[in-house]
This record gives C-alpha cells, structure tokens and sequence, in this order.
C-alpha cells in the first residue's frame, strides 16, 4: 500500500532521520517527534512489514508499507 500526496516534498537530509525517535522539524516543546518513529516500529517489529518513504522536493512525498501474506490474516 502507498500513501501519496503532492506538497512540497521532504529533503533528503530530514528523510534520513524520519524515523527515528524523537526526531522532529517542530520548534523546541511543540510535538515529540515520535509518531513516525512508534508507526515505524509496529509495522516492522510487530508485523513484520516495512515502511519506507521516497521524497522529491517541490515534487511531493510516498511512504510505502508492506506487510507479508501471514500477518495480513492474522
């Protein structure tokens, strides 16, 4: 599954960080930066897919999630 949209896109120095915890683009004290970072754990931890994200700035942004066969009947 991929989810799209057509806004400013993401550089590649923050894609590199986007899933790691804690990590945000929000000012100090607004947002704990660790939404992407807990979506990213359970889609790989615990059901054993992946997240990924391709950015293209002024162009837009995809993340794209896979799941096997198995956890999707589960």
């Amino acid at each position: 599954m991929q989810v799209s949209d057509n806004g400013t896109g993401i550089p590649a120095h923050v894609q590199e960080k986007i899933f790691q915890p804690f990590f945000t683009t929000k000012p100090t004290g607004e947002g704990t930066g660790l939404g992407l970072s807990l979506s990213y754990d359970i889609v790989t931890k615990t059901h054993m897919g992946s997240l990924s994200v391709t950015s293209e700035e002024g162009e837009g942004t995809t993340f794209m999630l896979q799941f096997p066969l198995e956890s999707l009947s589960a």
